[in-house]
């Protein structure tokens, strides 16, 4: 059928319940009875295609608009009713099959689940070659022997065919391209061993070793899917900020209509409507309404930002207590929380240097490495006129000299400090972040959630009437807002009932005991303005008199003295950077002894900070938790999180500590640095081993398979040297009251 096909009659029923359901939980309620569904169709490319579609539609009962858009493929269908019209069926008796609209979803990872499957063929293959060969080398009869060559023959064949075609596709591109990598050897190799073995088998010859191909097959596989799963554990972050962005916003027409639009559809100028609950879409400025906004992803401040008309608001923040209508002021793709996404990409490309390195390596290591195999064959072939031999003891040389040590040497490392890391309650999440930890010089913390614990407590309780202070919780015990919660924390509930709550979105709560008005929130609104005076900070009134003023700070982390202590001791600079007011966090730095301080940091400030102190030659160590913190971590020298930090902010980070005190900093940095040590003299054994396995293989002295075995003992060598690392020690406990007396924080409910 033509994409420009005439109309056919949708007007009718069709069996289709599971896909009008979908379509129903799918839509949005536009108000009056009124929903919308948004529907992908890809075979939409003409004007003709948009008139059969928008004049089919229109037939279908309950559906009052339809509207194409040409460049997306997408239907937005305005419908009424309890159920949900049959579209998707409608559109395919149009000849335009379509499905749910929806942004790019995140897709499975095909590359990971190519290398599952690779090193499952390749561990089963193996280890039955394996126990076929521990027969062969035994003493089997000539007959039982060359039919477990032939055997071994069967089984390598798909472990090189679909296994080894990792390794042969990326040596293949290398050559195509006139370079070299580490793939290129280790194929030659397996190459050469299995046509060597197949050779041998045909000619009845008394050894193969198929076992050798396709082991080194299997262990070089694990690596690599390692290596991958790494890299996509990187890859998550920015995954996760992106879902903070919401697919679409409901947008106010001129005529007072609504409409649902994906969010690359809403322009600057064009306005949005936001429910308390919705993320703000779009950069923008308030028209109409007020409402406390959530802007952790901004400034990392953990109270609520109060908003009124002509505020400016930013994508990615959260509306908490009223609904909005926002004027956008930028395209989806131009906002905050885009730019924050194009940051941390930034700093993830930038950590490419260790690949360049690795390449680099890889270039010196494979010409030298089949300089030699060569020169060896041709010398063993000059010498004794047996290409036979020379093409055995070539074989062995290149297997020999196969880099698993070399490889080993930092991943097993890299692997047991994982355990010990979690053994003191550390994730880490990057295995090449712990050399990275070894190298730090500095360390940058933020302050709210990480300094601290980001709970503001009362710290004036106990100077306060306990009959004010249990009428100041009662009403407090109305509202979610944190510094609320701090004063229900301080009295006991049930001592009186209120009556007419209600809460004041950036002033705060009031309500009425035996007939008398109280106010618990800003001086200014709480006070009448002939007792307000200059009274700040947040109050309880009666009729508008004062009657308490309540103070709060913020908790430090269990060990924060402590660990600064020990990091300092180990030549650790110390750094506080925060998106937080000059007073919160000077107060923080006083009390920890802190002297270099930054405070009302953006997210990108944060990273400009970072870069001139990298420009200097600093390798930092950024502690954070805040949404604002993302391109922070992510652009740090290595970074690190507490469990108690958003999702995506764990995922930036490199290390994640799992308990609430700070001496998982300076432990992480003992084992990186015992880590250091143990891969520098990982490296040494590995180039020792091949500094006297090399001559010997050249000599003759070894086969193929005894080559395999020399390469298994050199990994086990640098296994068995890593296992040496020992569990990191904590730093002294700190109790977690350990504080000051002086408030650190005067604020009020809704500010």
């Amino acid at each position: 059928m033509s994409c420009c096909a005439p109309p056919f009659d949708v007007s009718g029923t069709f069996d289709g319940s599971a896909a009008r359901q979908e379509i129903r939980l799918a839509s949005r309620e536009l108000g009056d009875g009124l929903r919308q569904a948004d529907l992908s169709v890809p075979g939409v490319h003409c004007a003709a295609c948009i008139r059969t579609i928008e004049t089919g539609l229109m037939q279908v009962s309950g559906v009052e608009n339809v509207r194409v858009n040409l460049s997306t493929r997408r239907v937005a269908v305005k419908w009424r009713g309890e159920e949900a019209p049959d579209l998707l069926a409608a559109l395919a008796r149009l000849g335009h099959p379509g499905h749910l609209f929806e942004s790019e979803a995140d897709r499975s990872d095909p590359e990971l689940a190519r290398l599952i499957r690779a090193l499952a063929v390749a561990g089963f293959c193996s280890m039955n070659i394996m126990l076929l060969s521990v027969s062969v080398w035994s003493g089997a009869e000539r007959e039982t022997r060359s039919a477990f060559h032939w055997i071994s023959a069967a089984l390598a064949l798909p472990c090189l065919i679909y296994s080894g075609r990792v390794f042969f596709d990326s040596a293949w591109s290398a050559l195509r391209h006139g370079r070299t990598n580490m793939d290129v050897p280790i194929s030659i190799g397996i190459c050469l061993a299995f046509g060597l073995s197949l050779y041998d088998t045909l000619h009845d010859g008394p050894h193969a070793y198929f076992d050798a191909a396709t082991s080194l097959i299997f262990f070089l596989l694990i690596g690599r899917t390692l290596d991958h799963l790494m890299r996509e554990k990187a890859r998550a972050a920015v995954r996760g900020l992106m879902r903070l962005s919401p697919r679409g916003a409901m947008v106010l027409r001129a005529d007072g209509s609504r409409d649902y639009l994906p969010l690359a559809e809403i322009e600057p100028g064009m306005r949005v409507v936001l429910n308390a609950g919705d993320r703000i879409p779009v950069d923008g400025v308030v028209e109409e309404g007020a409402s406390e906004l959530d802007c952790a992803i901004v400034s990392g401040e953990s109270a609520p930002r109060f908003v009124a008309v002509g505020a400016t608001v930013r994508a990615g923040t959260l509306n908490l207590s009223g609904p909005l209508t926002i004027a956008a002021t930028a395209r989806a793709e131009t906002s905050f929380l885009a730019e924050m996404v194009r940051l941390m990409e930034a700093a993830e490309g930038g950590r490419a240097g260790y690949r360049r390195i690795a390449d680099r390596a890889a270039a010196l290591y494979s010409p030298v490495v089949h300089a030699t195999a060569f020169l060896t064959f041709l010398g063993w072939l000059m010498a004794t006129g047996d290409w036979h031999r020379a093409i055995t003891v070539a074989i062995a040389v290149l297997i020999i000299t196969c880099p698993c040590a070399l490889g080993l040497a930092v991943p097993i490392v890299q692997v047991l400090a994982s355990r010990r890391l979690f053994e003191n309650g550390i994730m880490v999440k990057d295995g090449s972040a712990i050399e990275r930890m070894a190298e730090i010089d500095m360390a940058a913390f933020d302050k709210t959630g990480t300094l601290t614990l980001g709970q503001p407590r009362l710290v004036n309780g106990g100077g306060i009437a306990p009959a004010d202070l249990a009428i100041a919780a009662e009403i407090a015990r109305r509202s979610s807002h944190p510094l609320s919660r701090a004063i229900a924390a301080a009295a006991p509930a049930g001592g009186h009932t209120l009556s007419d709550l209600r809460e004041y979105p950036g002033l705060g709560i009031e309500g009425r005991l035996q007939g008398q008005l109280y106010r618990l929130g800003r001086a200014e609104w709480a006070l009448a303005a002939d007792v307000c005076g200059h009274e700040a900070g947040t109050v309880l009134s009666r009729d508008g008199k004062w009657l308490a003023k309540f103070a709060f700070e913020e908790a430090l982390r269990p060990q924060a003295k402590a660990a600064i202590a020990a990091l300092r001791s180990e030549g650790i600079a110390i750094a506080l950077l925060s998106g937080d007011s000059e007073a919160s966090v000077h107060s923080i730095a006083a009390r920890l002894g802190i002297g270099t301080v930054a405070a009302g940091l953006l997210p990108a400030q944060k990273v400009e900070r970072l870069a001139a102190l990298a420009a200097q030659g600093r390798k930092v160590l950024m502690i954070g938790d805040g949404l604002n913190d993302l391109p922070a971590l992510a652009a740090a020298h290595v970074s690190m999180a507490p469990a108690s930090a958003a999702d995506i902010g764990r995922n930036a980070a490199d290390f994640v500590f799992l308990h609430d005190g700070l001496d998982a900093v300076p432990t992480a940095l003992e084992l990186a640095r015992g880590s250091a040590r143990l891969v520098r003299q990982n490296f040494a054994l590995a180039i020792l081993y091949n500094a006297v396995a090399l001559p010997i293989a050249i000599a003759g002295y070894v086969t193929p398979l005894i080559a395999a075995l020399a390469m298994s003992l050199s990994s086990v060598l640098v296994v068995a040297n890593a296992l040496r690392l020992k569990s990191g020690s904590s730093v002294s406990p700190q109790p977690a009251g350990t504080i000051s007396a002086k408030p650190a924080l005067v604020a009020e409910p809704g500010q």
